[in-house]
């Protein structure tokens, strides 16, 4: 089982390890793609703050962010792990795992592939700086970095989803960077979180940012605390359901599509 994450705009700050080595990172095929991603991506960092801000999608109260992408080749590293911050990485608690499941953390580090503007995937134990780059960033030279990845990526991950299930819990933005392929599609569940209320007595359903991160990070929790491993998104379902939740299934609409899978929530507590 292969579980994608998207990352998050929040990141811890600083860290204590030694300057990125890309090479050591997940995939270190890509390690030419992410070297001149980090120097472009400094480049615009050091240049006119405006337009740096612009390039980036910061507002001016952002324009702090902008000294992480000035030091990415020297800047201190922490695990993704600890990098990653935010609603889905509190409930999904990396850290914890490590701390309080040793051997549910070790399949987090095989299982989870956390998707990411400037990286392009990396796995929990990946040492990487502080930055911002979102994958809807359109670079001067490099141009739109989603289109970048999709290009690099394709052939990278092959060998991973070869074989076995593929969650999908990525956002919009991140799902862009690659998709899977036709001979992946059949093993692969898209999961969406919507969010139920009853209005004037009928059910009304939409995507809320707070439930959808908060229950896909809890869901992913779920997947490895259990060691839940199944073969195809009908059998997911059916695990996800035995964890609690409630679920819907949607079948592809075409051939080389992935499924669907619904959670559909009231609350998150």
């Amino acid at each position: 089982m292969l579980i994608l994450l998207p990352p998050s705009e929040g990141k811890a700050p600083a860290g204590d390890g030694p300057a990125v080595d890309l090479a050591a990172l997940a995939l270190p095929q890509l390690a030419k793609t992410r070297k001149a991603l980090m120097a472009e991506l400094a480049r615009v960092a050091r240049g006119r703050q405006a337009t740096a801000l612009e390039v980036l999608g910061l507002s001016p109260n952002q324009a702090a962010e902008l000294e992480a992408d000035k030091q990415l080749a020297t800047a201190p590293t922490l695990p993704a792990a600890d990098r990653y911050t935010g609603v889905l990485y509190d409930a999904l608690d990396l850290p914890g795992l490590r701390r309080d499941d040793p051997a549910a953390f070790e399949r987090a580090e095989a299982r989870v592939l956390t998707f990411s503007g400037l990286w392009g995937v990396v796995r929990p134990t990946d040492a990487i700086p502080a930055y911002r780059c979102s994958g809807g960033v359109t670079l001067p030279k490099a141009g739109p970095v989603a289109k970048l990845w999709r290009t690099a990526l394709t052939p990278a991950l092959a060998p991973a989803v070869a074989s076995g299930l593929v969650v999908d819990l990525r956002s919009s933005m991140y799902a862009g960077m690659w998709k899977a392929p036709a001979s992946a599609a059949e093993r692969t569940a898209t999961v969406r979180v919507l969010h139920e209320r009853i209005v004037d007595g009928v059910p009304k359903r939409s995507v809320v940012s707070h439930f959808n991160k908060a229950t896909k990070g809890r869901l992913a929790r779920a997947l490895l605390v259990g060691d839940v491993v199944v073969d195809t998104p009908k059998e997911l379902a059916e695990a996800l359901q035995d964890l609690g939740l409630r679920t819907e299934t949607a079948a592809p609409s075409r051939p080389g599509t992935a499924w669907t899978i619904d959670v559909v929530v009231d609350s998150v507590s």
